[in-house]
This record gives C-alpha cells, structure tokens and sequence, in this order.
C-alpha cells in the first residue's frame, strides 16, 4: 500500500504541500509558542522569503494561531530564511 503525502497549507501564499516542506508554528498550551514542536494549534509557513515577508507585514501567523507570536520566534524564522537562501545561493 502506497502511503499519501500529509499536505498542509502555508499561511502566507495559500498553497498546499507536504508537511515536511513546510515549518510548523505551534501554540502549545503551556509553553507558549514553539518551533516545530508541541501539541496545539499549529500554522505553517513556507521556506520562501515572500511567505515571510507576507506573514509578518499581514500577521498571518498571529491570526492563524489567535495568539501573539514572541519575536524571538519570529527572529528563529527571519533565521531560517536566510539559511536556506545562503543554501540555494550556493547551490547554483
């Protein structure tokens, strides 16, 4: 049996992927927000710099998880953009 692909939905561009592709954002209910851990409301984001860009300038994410979301995660994220286009940069 073929197993199918877990897709979710970015929250900035409004495309479906798989979750693997995607960071996951999750309100958990006793340590606040976290990084791709913990169990509650979860948003996802797309590794793309526009997905960031757009989440942040709309608060996607604060409205998607109907919480603030700590700078220190939003910084974790403006992080991980920057990794991942330094990665591609030197891919090419």
């Amino acid at each position: 049996m073929t197993q199918r692909a877990i897709l979710r939905r970015c929250v900035a561009c409004r495309q479906l992927l798989d979750r693997s592709l995607l960071w996951r954002v999750v309100r958990d209910h006793k340590d606040g927000v976290l990084l791709d851990k913990g169990m509650g409301r979860s948003a996802y984001l797309c590794t793309k710099e526009t997905c960031m860009e757009e989440a942040l300038r709309r608060k996607r994410l604060q409205k998607a998880l109907r919480c603030q979301v700590p700078d220190s995660i939003l910084a974790e994220l403006q992080e991980r953009v920057c990794r991942e286009a330094d990665e591609s940069a030197e891919a090419n």
